[in-house]
């Protein structure tokens, strides 16, 4: 997924998803917690990649994602193409009217605009991207 679109929740907490990630999220997709102070959306199919490999771990290691799946949410599209999302979850990320859906390769964050207006402007100075390129040796 790619790309930053911004869109704005509405009274009923309801955010229209963008067309472009619409169709890689799909119909149904999840939306948690993340690192950072916004949401993560997974389509369905890399959902149920991560659960099979937490699955494959000891128990132990298994519990260190408990935050991700207890604060998740299974999301549907309605006829307008948008998403409900839960109270909880809009507070964890501040999400109160303005949103940047921001595309991060196999998913989508959900930012607060101001939030991601202040991150993307020190992650698009030529001094980061010039670290990024190198430590991702390219």
């Amino acid at each position: 997924m790619f790309g930053v679109y911004r869109h704005s929740i509405d009274a009923k907490g309801r955010l229209a998803i963008p067309s472009r990630i619409r169709e890689e999220l799909g119909d149904v997709f999840y939306v948690t917690i993340s690192s950072e102070r916004c949401l993560t959306a997974y389509s369905d199919e890399t959902w149920q990649q991560m659960l099979a490999k937490i699955a494959a771990l000891p128990r132990k290691l298994q519990l260190k994602a408990r935050p991700l799946f207890s604060h998740a949410a299974k999301c549907e599209l309605d006829s307008q193409g948008r998403v409900l999302l839960p109270q909880a979850l809009r507070d964890y990320a501040a999400l109160d009217k303005n949103v940047a859906v921001v595309g991060n390769g196999d998913s989508a964050q959900l930012w607060d605009e101001a939030a991601w207006d202040a991150v993307d402007a020190v992650e698009t100075s030529p001094e980061y991207i010039s670290q990024v390129l190198e430590e991702l040796d390219f």
